[in-house]
């Protein structure tokens, strides 16, 4: 069964003058969409989850990280957080994957203000990305033949290649790839690849 999946990422700083500059360290890392490129929607959050959003901003077309940041800018507390939308292309299976096509799927970046939702980051880290259900890097309901195991390969190829780009580039001092189940993500990676051979 699909479960959503996560990114969290932790720095030794994360001042309030460090908020969105590591945001954007980490958004230019991100390998956004052909189809649905730039930032498409942004939302400031005050105090916790549970106050109605100060900002919600959408764009059509998408803006590119840069601009997305300094509309953030504006609203800079440490008990706000702010989430930024935007997707990425992946393998996803058509026709009970007898064909592939390689499609835009929505991810979250959230970036957690150190005194927002009662230190929520401390779990969550300062910055979470969410990339929705697994589903793209597992397929576990489609059969997994060589084409198959090709995209899927793809998939997660982008996933860890975005990871440990975004935490260079930002100088997270920790990141944890993770799943709402109690399952480990990354040992159910490896039991479903090695289905194939």
């Amino acid at each position: 069964m699909p479960d959503p999946l996560y990114l969290s990422l932790w720095f030794p700083d994360f001042e309030l003058e460090d908020m969105l500059p590591r945001a954007l360290a980490v958004m230019r890392q991100f390998p956004f969409s052909a189809a649905q490129p730039g930032v498409r929607y942004i939302s400031v959050h005050p105090v916790s989850w549970n106050e109605p959003t100060i900002l919600e901003q959408r764009f059509t077309m998408g803006i590119p990280p840069e601009q997305a940041v300094l509309i953030a800018a504006d609203l800079l507390h440490e008990d706000y957080a702010y989430l930024f939308d935007a997707a990425w292309d992946l393998w996803v299976p058509v026709n009970k994957g007898l064909e592939w096509s390689l499609e835009p799927r929505p991810v979250q970046l959230l970036v957690h203000g150190t005194e927002f939702d009662d230190g929520a980051f401390q779990q969550d880290g300062h910055i979470e990305l969410d990339f929705g259900l697994d589903s793209p890097f597992l397929q576990e309901e489609v059969q997994l033949t060589s084409e198959a195991e090709i995209r899927v390969r793809a998939n997660v190829h982008k996933l860890v290649e975005f990871t440990s780009k975004a935490e260079k580039a930002s100088g997270a001092s920790g990141r944890l790839l993770w799943s709402e189940s109690e399952e480990n993500f990354a040992q159910k990676l490896v039991t479903r690849l090695q289905k194939v051979q």
